[in-house]
């Protein structure tokens, strides 16, 4: 463990958050280009797992370990799909763009479309985690 000063240390975890931060997104965009399988994607069991794992391995990995978790759901918040936090960024940018506000309909439909992704993306980690533990 180093032992850094406050503003060294403060520069130091945000260069290291953003680094994490362009990581996260570069694979995001490698799994949708097909360059990277979605059987990386892991649900709360494996999470649970590597937590356990580097909880085991110590406080500095643990925390290093919530970390990366925080700043890979940040980033998937930051997503543009209806219902999440990008979404609604997406569709205020919409609304300046255009002067006026969608349709109630129109952000419904876009609503429950953002959720059928959600529960599509979920699915998958939930068989992934399954699959990994069913295969030795």
């Amino acid at each position: 463990i180093e032992h850094r000063g406050f503003f060294s240390g403060l520069l130091y975890g945000t260069e290291r958050t953003w680094r994490m931060s362009v990581m996260t997104v570069e694979m995001m965009l490698r799994m949708v280009q097909g360059f990277i399988s979605p059987d990386n994607i892991s649900g709360p069991i494996t999470i649970a797992e590597f937590a356990g794992q580097s909880a085991q391995a110590g406080l500095a990995p643990f925390l290093a370990f919530l970390g990366l978790v925080s700043i890979s759901l940040g980033i998937l918040n930051l997503l543009p799909i209806p219902i999440l936090d990008g979404g609604h960024l997406f569709f205020y940018t919409l609304e300046m763009i255009r002067g006026v506000p969608l349709s109630t309909s129109v952000m419904q439909k876009s609503q429950q479309i953002g959720i059928v992704l959600l529960m599509m993306l979920m699915s998958l980690a939930f068989y992934n985690d399954i699959m990994r533990l069913l295969t030795p």
